[in-house]
């Protein structure tokens, strides 16, 4: 399995269209194969940070996520202007 948390900072006045956005990558990304866990989140203290945790089985999983024609719709071309800064982590959990 492997996990990825990102941080977005969404620019001033653009947080209502980045949340619209967000929940329609959620919704989409949920029907993958590959997917274990999408779930966005939205700071109670600062309305422009939200952070998505993400649980896919493999590699694979995560590029065929990337591939979606929906991804490439919201996260390549809608959500970059709207977006201040992103911040994606990498993780992989921890074995016995």
């Amino acid at each position: 399995m492997i996990c990825l948390a990102v941080t977005f900072i969404v620019k001033p006045g653009n947080e209502e269209a980045a949340a619209a956005i967000f929940r329609s990558l959620t919704k989409h990304s949920r029907t993958e194969p590959g997917c274990r866990m999408y779930l966005f989140h939205r700071s109670p203290d600062d309305s422009r940070k939200f952070f998505v945790y993400e649980q896919y089985d493999d590699q694979a999983a995560i590029e065929a996520h990337r591939a979606a024609p929906y991804y490439a719709q919201y996260v390549k071309n809608e959500l970059p202007p709207l977006v201040e800064s992103v911040d994606l982590q990498t993780y992989e959990p921890l074995t016995d």
